[in-house]
């Protein structure tokens, strides 16, 4: 049933949410033309034919706009991912692990402006605020992928390797409070498979997104299958 309360956006509401994207398109252009540095609210008044005082009442400054911006593009893909994740069974870890990569590696490939923000150079300059959206999106993706490891972990502690024993104090209080508050009986081992996986689900991604594999292979679609493949059956687990 419709919400009574809901009412229908006006049409200056919907003007404004249609400029706001349109800035936001235009930002991720000009990072494509000219790196992280160039993003700049001025230039973009002047492409949509807006004054700069009109410009600045949808965002006060560029790091506003890079705030709301990372945190638009970083949302959209930890939702993708957890989607991809959710639509296999919880009893089935090594498919959800590749459907989270998969998921990743698709929309960074659809977006991929929108991953060198996230998770390329950083932006000169900008200092992202503790409480922003962008900082929320990566603790549900901090999440995500400990959740999956923590499901794989029965079979996937041989995984782990022998003789290193690493303790809570090897990793930032940060991620350990967070660990320990969502993942109580998951032990320190776990987190670093957790850094292994993710560094071998993104190391090709990277690479083919910064350019570096299209000179050497027609289809790196096939080598990243492989080596996903390959990262499941290192974790003693097969995918569906």
């Amino acid at each position: 049933m419709k919400d009574p309360t809901d009412q229908p956006m006006s049409r200056r509401a919907r003007l404004r949410v249609q400029t706001s994207d349109e800035i936001k398109a235009i930002a991720l252009r000009q990072m494509a033309d000219g790196g992280p540095g160039a993003i700049s609210l001025r230039a973009i008044a002047r492409d949509m034919g807006m004054t700069a005082g009109a410009i600045y009442s949808y965002f006060a400054t560029r790091d506003d706009l890079l705030t709301t911006l990372i945190g638009d593009l970083y949302g959209s893909l930890v939702e993708t991912a957890e989607a991809a994740r959710d639509a296999l069974p919880q009893d089935d870890p090594g498919g959800r692990i590749q459907a989270w990569a998969y998921a990743v590696r698709s929309w960074a490939l659809a977006h991929p402006e929108g991953f060198r923000l996230i998770y390329g150079d950083p932006v000169p300059g900008y200092q992202e605020p503790a409480d922003s959206p962008g900082k929320a999106a990566g603790l549900r993706a901090c999440t995500g992928l400990v959740g999956l490891v923590a499901a794989a972990w029965p079979t996937a502690r041989a995984a782990a390797p022998a003789g290193r024993d690493y303790g809570w104090d090897d990793f930032d209080p940060g991620l350990v409070g967070h660990v320990r508050e969502e993942f109580p009986e998951l032990p320190p081992q776990a987190v670093a498979l957790t850094l292994r996986v993710w560094g071998r689900m993104h190391g090709l991604m990277a690479l083919e997104l910064y350019g570096h594999l299209s000179p050497l292979i027609g289809a790196p679609a096939t080598v990243y299958r492989d080596e996903m493949d390959a990262l499941i059956a290192s974790l003693g687990l097969s995918a569906s």
